[in-house]
């Protein structure tokens, strides 16, 4: 089951949240998407660092046909980012987002994942927000241990999680 693997401190926003935030969140969770919630709890959607980037790339066919250089491009993709860091990410959030169930199957979220190219789905129940489940965490359930659940997956992955806490990493 979803809710046996699931991360329940997955990386989340809020709709008014700056892309600043945003940015410094994805590199210090190194999540590749956000959950947006409400202040309740409820889930809205899906922040992509894809959807950010495609936003500050120049359109490059614009670039050449304008005859501007390649440094002026990077100089628009620079300036693009300081313009809209302050921005609410609102505008790029997917709303209308896969989502499982905490008592969906894993092969079910692993054959969303995999036909859909996704890395990591929410999961939801009756609305509210509970965590995600990611591509990593059903190869674990798989390969490592299907009987344990997140919070005592194994010796191994204990030792890792004390000797980060010593190592303070």
């Amino acid at each position: 089951m979803i809710r046996d693997v699931m991360d329940r401190k997955s990386a989340r926003v809020g709709l008014s949240d700056s892309m600043g935030l945003a940015a410094e969140l994805l590199v210090l969770t190194q999540a590749s998407d956000l959950m947006v919630i409400d202040e309740v709890g409820s889930f809205i959607g899906v922040l992509s660092e894809g959807d950010i980037l495609r936003m500050l790339i120049p359109d490059l066919e614009g670039v050449v046909d304008s005859g501007i250089s390649l440094r002026r491009a990077f100089e628009l993709f620079v300036e693009g980012g300081r313009r809209y860091a302050d921005q609410p990410i609102g505008r790029l959030v997917i709303r209308s987002s896969i989502t499982v169930a905490p008592d969906d199957e894993l092969l079910k979220a692993a054959t969303v994942m995999v036909t859909k190219q996704i890395r990591r789905l929410p999961v939801v129940e009756s609305g509210q927000f509970l965590g995600t489940v990611s591509r990593g965490d059903i190869c674990w359930a798989l390969l490592c241990d299907t009987h344990v659940q997140r919070s005592g997956r194994s010796e191994a992955a204990a030792a890792v999680a004390v000797t980060a806490e010593v190592t303070g990493a």
